[in-house]
């Protein structure tokens, strides 16, 4: 019977589904779970199909010209790579690294029994993980009084905030204070549903940030 397709290239198609099957689990059942991140769950699938690809046909056709050095140098790549936009938090990083990982694994890999142990120990690993973090909702606030923004006054600051958010407050950190219109921008980490806490509105350096 005529095929279209290689029986190496149908054999390619069975690790893609395999790869796409295991990067999808990771980001919907243990990242998405928590984050809530539709910006980077797209960004890690998209990122899943890109690298498996790419990889595979940098290294040819043919699985005997495959070398090391193609899948490391690829890995190093794209594991430093940077967005211009905003910065990634350290979870989404070592996410992404995740994913990169797998990907190159699966355009490599040749036997499946391999393949599937390296999966099943990922998986095992970011679900313990996972299970042993607790992740809290955060909230940036422009807030009016900076007088109680001094260390010695975070009990007030505090007490002020759950008051007028009515959220269960556990720790408050202090970002760009403007003398000149008497305002702070505040983040406040409370107990609540983190899907719930995408709030980009102000922008302040990691560098300005400080505990009170």
């Amino acid at each position: 019977m005529e095929t279209y397709f290689s029986l190496e290239f149908l054999n390619t198609l069975v690790r893609f589904a395999i790869c796409v099957a295991v990067n999808w689990g990771i980001i919907n059942w243990l990242y998405f779970r928590k984050s809530h991140r539709r910006d980077f769950y797209f960004t890690f699938m998209l990122m899943t199909v890109a690298i498996f690809f790419l990889v595979y046909f940098m290294m040819g056709m043919e699985r005997g010209k495959a070398t090391m050095g193609v899948g490391l140098g690829l890995f190093g790549i794209f594991s430093i790579m940077r967005y211009r936009t905003d910065a990634m938090p350290v979870r989404e990083m070592t996410y992404l690294f995740v994913i990169i990982c797998l990907s190159v694994v699966h355009a490599m890999a040749e036997d499946y029994v391999e393949l599937i142990t390296i999966d099943i120990i990922t998986l095992a690993a970011i679900w313990l993980a996972e299970s042993k973090m607790q992740i809290h909702a955060t909230k940036l606030i422009q807030y009016d009084r900076i007088e109680l923004v001094r260390p010695d006054r975070y009990d007030e600051l505090l007490a002020d905030l759950k008051e007028r958010t009515g959220l269960n407050i556990l720790k408050v950190d202090v970002g760009g204070i403007d003398f000149l219109k008497d305002t702070a921008v505040l983040r406040i980490t409370y107990e609540g549903d983190t899907g719930k806490d995408v709030d980009a509105q102000f922008r302040v350096r990691k560098s300005q940030w400080r505990e009170v």
